[in-house]
Protein backbone atom coordinates (compact mmCIF):
# COMPACT_ATOMS: atom_id res chain seq x y z
CA UNK A 1 0.00 0.00 0.00
CA UNK A 2 1.13 3.19 -0.92
CA UNK A 3 1.91 5.96 1.32
CA UNK A 4 0.34 8.49 -0.26
CA UNK A 5 -3.12 8.65 -1.39
CA UNK A 6 -4.39 8.63 -4.88
CA UNK A 7 -5.65 11.11 -6.53
CA UNK A 8 -9.22 10.83 -7.91
CA UNK A 9 -8.97 10.54 -11.60
CA UNK A 10 -9.21 13.81 -13.31
CA UNK A 11 -7.55 15.23 -9.88
CA UNK A 12 -3.60 14.72 -10.78
CA UNK A 13 -1.87 18.34 -11.47
CA UNK A 14 1.05 18.98 -13.47
CA UNK A 15 3.81 19.84 -11.38
CA UNK A 16 6.27 22.28 -12.59
CA UNK A 17 10.12 22.42 -11.54
CA UNK A 18 13.04 25.10 -12.48
CA UNK A 19 16.31 23.22 -12.94
CA UNK A 20 18.34 22.74 -10.11
CA UNK A 21 20.85 25.42 -11.14
CA UNK A 22 18.09 27.96 -12.99
CA UNK A 23 16.69 30.90 -10.64
CA UNK A 24 14.55 32.25 -12.99
CA UNK A 25 10.59 32.21 -11.79
CA UNK A 26 8.76 34.09 -15.32
CA UNK A 27 8.93 30.65 -16.86
CA UNK A 28 7.51 29.14 -14.62
CA UNK A 29 4.49 31.25 -13.61
CA UNK A 30 3.83 31.81 -17.61
CA UNK A 31 4.29 28.01 -17.78
CA UNK A 32 1.70 27.77 -14.69
CA UNK A 33 -0.90 30.20 -16.54
CA UNK A 34 -0.54 28.05 -20.03
CA UNK A 35 -1.36 24.89 -17.91
CA UNK A 36 -4.06 26.27 -16.13
CA UNK A 37 -5.33 28.03 -19.18
CA UNK A 38 -6.18 24.17 -20.83
CA UNK A 39 -7.89 23.14 -17.94
CA UNK A 40 -5.20 21.65 -15.28
CA UNK A 41 -4.39 21.99 -11.52
CA UNK A 42 -0.60 23.36 -11.11
CA UNK A 43 1.67 22.50 -8.33
CA UNK A 44 4.54 24.68 -9.40
CA UNK A 45 7.83 24.23 -7.38
CA UNK A 46 10.30 27.26 -8.37
CA UNK A 47 13.10 27.99 -9.49
CA UNK A 48 16.12 25.67 -8.16
CA UNK A 49 14.30 22.81 -7.62
CA UNK A 50 16.45 19.83 -6.04
CA UNK A 51 16.42 16.55 -7.40
CA UNK A 52 14.82 15.37 -4.06
CA UNK A 53 12.15 17.66 -3.62
CA UNK A 54 10.83 17.27 -6.82
CA UNK A 55 11.02 13.54 -6.15
CA UNK A 56 9.06 13.69 -3.06
CA UNK A 57 6.00 16.21 -4.34
CA UNK A 58 5.76 13.51 -7.21
CA UNK A 59 5.48 11.05 -5.09
CA UNK A 60 3.07 13.36 -2.91
CA UNK A 61 0.83 14.63 -5.82
CA UNK A 62 1.14 11.87 -8.30
CA UNK A 63 1.21 14.24 -11.07
CA UNK A 64 -0.50 13.51 -14.64
CA UNK A 65 2.51 15.30 -15.94
CA UNK A 66 5.95 16.60 -14.37
CA UNK A 67 7.73 19.75 -16.42
CA UNK A 68 10.71 20.32 -16.19
CA UNK A 69 11.76 24.20 -17.44
CA UNK A 70 15.28 26.15 -17.95
CA UNK A 71 16.04 29.62 -19.03
CA UNK A 72 19.74 29.41 -18.22
CA UNK A 73 20.75 27.03 -20.95
CA UNK A 74 21.75 24.30 -18.37
CA UNK A 75 18.75 22.64 -19.08
CA UNK A 76 20.44 19.93 -20.56
CA UNK A 77 23.17 19.09 -18.17
CA UNK A 78 20.59 19.50 -15.12
CA UNK A 79 18.21 17.89 -16.83
CA UNK A 80 19.88 14.93 -17.26
CA UNK A 81 20.85 14.53 -13.75
CA UNK A 82 16.87 15.03 -13.01
CA UNK A 83 15.38 12.24 -15.09
CA UNK A 84 17.79 10.20 -13.81
CA UNK A 85 17.06 10.64 -10.42
CA UNK A 86 13.11 10.64 -11.08
CA UNK A 87 13.31 7.40 -12.86
CA UNK A 88 14.86 5.60 -9.94
CA UNK A 89 11.68 5.66 -8.25
CA UNK A 90 9.52 2.49 -9.26
CA UNK A 91 6.41 4.41 -7.94
CA UNK A 92 7.27 7.40 -11.10
CA UNK A 93 8.65 5.10 -14.01
CA UNK A 94 5.48 6.13 -15.89
CA UNK A 95 4.83 9.43 -15.01
CA UNK A 96 5.32 11.21 -18.21
CA UNK A 97 8.09 13.58 -17.61
CA UNK A 98 9.23 16.73 -19.99
CA UNK A 99 11.88 19.18 -20.36
CA UNK A 100 11.74 22.18 -21.89
CA UNK A 101 13.32 25.92 -22.51
CA UNK A 102 16.65 27.01 -23.26
CA UNK A 103 18.42 23.49 -22.96
CA UNK A 104 21.84 24.83 -24.61
CA UNK A 105 24.28 27.95 -23.72
CA UNK A 106 25.02 27.90 -27.43
CA UNK A 107 21.62 27.58 -28.85
CA UNK A 108 19.02 24.85 -29.01
CA UNK A 109 19.77 21.38 -28.25
CA UNK A 110 20.96 19.13 -31.19
CA UNK A 111 18.85 16.11 -32.39
CA UNK A 112 22.04 14.09 -30.34
CA UNK A 113 21.45 15.78 -27.02
CA UNK A 114 17.22 15.67 -27.87
CA UNK A 115 17.90 12.09 -27.88
CA UNK A 116 19.97 11.35 -25.28
CA UNK A 117 17.38 13.72 -23.12
CA UNK A 118 14.36 11.04 -24.30
CA UNK A 119 16.78 8.29 -23.77
CA UNK A 120 17.65 9.44 -20.09
CA UNK A 121 13.45 8.95 -19.43
CA UNK A 122 12.14 12.59 -20.67
CA UNK A 123 9.22 11.79 -23.00
CA UNK A 124 9.29 14.70 -24.98
CA UNK A 125 11.80 17.50 -25.03
CA UNK A 126 10.16 20.83 -26.56
CA UNK A 127 13.21 23.92 -27.34
CA UNK A 128 12.06 27.94 -26.57
CA UNK A 129 10.81 28.24 -30.32
CA UNK A 130 6.94 29.20 -30.74
CA UNK A 131 7.14 25.52 -32.82
CA UNK A 132 8.07 24.20 -29.28
CA UNK A 133 5.80 26.08 -27.42
CA UNK A 134 2.73 24.90 -29.96
CA UNK A 135 4.15 21.40 -29.46
CA UNK A 136 3.60 21.98 -25.59
CA UNK A 137 0.30 22.72 -26.12
CA UNK A 138 -0.73 19.68 -27.78
CA UNK A 139 0.77 17.57 -25.23
CA UNK A 140 -1.46 19.44 -22.34
CA UNK A 141 -4.70 18.89 -24.65
CA UNK A 142 -4.06 14.94 -24.21
CA UNK A 143 -4.30 14.94 -20.86
CA UNK A 144 -6.86 14.28 -18.30
CA UNK A 145 -8.83 17.99 -17.60
CA UNK A 146 -10.04 19.31 -14.78
CA UNK A 147 -12.35 21.80 -14.48
CA UNK A 148 -11.09 24.81 -12.56
CA UNK A 149 -13.90 26.79 -10.26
Amino acid sequence: MSPFPTPAPGDQPVLVAGGISDSHTWNLVYLQLLVEEHGHRVVNLGPCVPEDLLIAEALAHRPALIVVSSVNGHGYHDGMRTVTRLREHPQLAAVPAVIGGKLGIAGPCGSDEVTALRAAGYDAVFDDSAEGVAAFRQLLATLPQRALV
